[in-house]
């Protein structure tokens, strides 16, 4: 008897705390596939992965007719990456990720993500380089040309021939732990100019950053970008390794200045750590690259563009 109430006792002592360090966080994802009007996206391939405990699994299914997919799943962990997939053929597959942390809330742990399906529309030979490594000048305090044909500096520097970007640093070295750089950007033409593409939230990941067309207007002739790391002063990092610019150049304007011919690309990171992209047909904004049909040659390994 004494044996039997004291296992009793001992279970109801135990329980509680095997219950608060074995809870139980349960979790929804959801997707919602849209194209690019926005409209719902049924039929498409979904896949909601995790990663819990260094454990990865998934769940995979296909959008409804309101383009929604759904799961859901209990674990132990109060952390969990979540993945989110969507796929359909003739379209970009886009992929997003959320990292669920503690403490458990019903509402961060119960995101619905949004995802654009863009449409594979017409790809199309550009000109395109990579410079992984980065795009050295060849002297500091000058106003270097780039031609974006030749993929190389204007003579006398190299073998280009028109200037389609113009390049100018400013750099001081104060010590190994001070320096100051600036970097201009401009343009020798009138009409010619430069933006930043802000990818909507429910646009990124997908396997085409950019828009289809670059836009008609609202370009800017300059931009610059500071870094530097000066005694009794904050430091500036302006460089961002995930922006998307788009620009025009040899264009030629009317006597009234309307644009009457252009060519327009677009760039993918910053200045300069970049890849970029050159539509070189006369108004023609398509800027959907096909890596397969790259129009310059003679490309090193990691120079070479892969992404449309």
């Amino acid at each position: 008897m004494k044996t039997s109430i004291y296992l009793v006792v001992f279970t109801l002592f135990v329980a509680p705390v095997y219950a608060q360090t074995n809870s139980a966080y349960k979790w929804k994802a959801t997707i919602k596939a849209v194209d690019e009007s926005g409209a719902p996206f049924s039929g498409a391939s979904a896949t909601i992965g995790y990663y819990i405990n260094s454990v990865s699994t998934g769940t995979v299914g296909v959008t409804d007719t309101n383009g929604i997919f759904t799961v859901t799943h209990t674990s132990q962990s109060e952390y969990a990456d979540i993945s989110f997939e969507a796929k359909k053929d003739g379209h970009y597959s886009i992929l997003q990720e959320v990292n669920l942390q503690p403490p458990f809330d019903i509402v961060k742990w119960n995101p619905t993500k949004t995802l654009v399906l863009k449409k594979n529309g017409k790809p199309i030979a550009l000109y395109s380089k990579k410079y992984a490594l980065g795009l050295r000048l060849p002297e500091f305090g000058k106003q270097i040309g780039y031609d974006l044909m030749f993929g190389d500096w204007v003579g006398p520097y190299g073998k280009g021939i028109t200037r389609d970007l113009v390049f100018e640093q400013d750099y001081t070295n104060i010590s190994s732990s001070e320096y100051y750089s600036k970097i201009t950007v401009s343009f020798p033409k009138a009409g010619d100019g430069i933006q930043i593409y802000a990818i909507p939230d429910s646009e990124k990941g997908s396997g085409l950053r950019s828009p289809h067309e670059a836009p008609l207007d609202g370009y800017a002739s300059q931009l610059t970008r500071e870094t530097s790391a000066l005694h009794g002063q904050s430091s500036k990092f302006e460089f961002d390794p995930n922006r998307i610019y788009l620009f025009r150049v040899r264009t030629a304007l009317d006597q009234q200045g309307n644009v009457v011919s252009a060519r327009y690309g677009k760039i993918y990171g910053d200045f300069m750590q970049f890849t970029y992209y050159y539509n070189p047909t006369p108004n023609d904004r398509n800027i959907e690259f096909n890596p397969k049909q790259n129009l310059l040659g003679g490309l090193q390994a990691f120079e070479r563009v892969t992404a449309p």
